[in-house]
């Protein structure tokens, strides 16, 4: 082969190495770049995909914090309702109260049940308080000159020598004089007895004794009059230990 031929030949192949050089050469870069875009992609979608769960976990949190807020305002509303109740509960309370206070002025205020003349021109009015529960005014030219409560026992009053017997059962009974000053035993309207001694200051006490000298019953001042109705014998005994009966 001559020389020229042989010299051509190498220059073929040299451009053919070259080339193909050139092709991997280019194949590598595009390969790199491939792979650089990839890695780029990939790492945006992670740091998208982190974003995103920063942001939910950021709207979460903002989420939780109104809905805690708004927890919070629901009891702070509870406890105004609470206190509305409280009041509403109080204004009842002072209600009932007041309305209670109405009711005794107005049992205080309550017309009696009845009025009797008495002997010496006053009268009694008499106010029914419950069972067994009886109240006599004794007035006289619009004023109220004393008054008798009988209460789990007959009543008894000396006015001025005028005796009044008050019963549970609301009946009065009244008398001018006979009356007898103790302490001593003395005979009453209707066969009774009465044994009369001083026990204290304005203090009597009276046994009422029957035709065998038993005793029937027993009156006691403690400083205030009293009375007794002795199956149909009114008695009084004065805290001045006065002793007077009436049938």
């Amino acid at each position: 082969m001559s020389s020229t031929t042989t010299a051509r030949t190498a220059r073929r192949r040299t451009l053919r190495i070259a080339a193909a050089a050139l092709t991997a050469a280019a194949a590598l870069t595009l390969t790199a770049c491939a792979g650089s875009e990839a890695a780029e992609t990939k790492s945006a979608s992670r740091t998208g995909l982190g974003k995103t769960a920063a942001e939910s976990s950021r709207t979460g949190s903002s989420a939780a914090a109104q809905g805690s807020d708004v927890q919070a305002g629901s009891g702070a509303q509870t406890d105004a309702q609470a206190g509305s109740g409280a009041k509403t509960h109080a204004d009842a309370g002072a209600a009932g109260q007041h309305s209670g206070s109405a009711h005794g002025g107005a049992a205080k205020g309550a017309s009696p049940v009845r009025t009797q003349p008495l002997p010496d021109g006053s009268k009694a009015e008499i106010y029914r308080l419950g069972a067994q529960h009886y109240r006599a005014k004794i007035v006289h030219g619009g004023s109220v000159l004393a008054t008798l409560e009988a209460k789990e026992h007959d009543a008894g009053l000396d006015a001025n020598d005028m005796f009044i017997v008050l019963t549970l059962d609301g009946q009065v009974q009244s008398w001018m004089g006979g009356g007898h000053q103790g302490p001593g035993t003395f005979k009453l309207a209707g066969g009774w007895t009465a044994k009369v001694t001083k026990i204290g200051e304005l203090r009597y006490r009276a046994q009422i004794l029957g035709h065998d000298g038993a005793v029937y019953g027993t009156l006691e001042t403690n400083q205030h009059d009293t009375g007794l109705d002795a199956n149909g014998v009114y008695i009084v005994l004065s805290n001045g230990g006065v002793i007077s009966a009436h049938l």
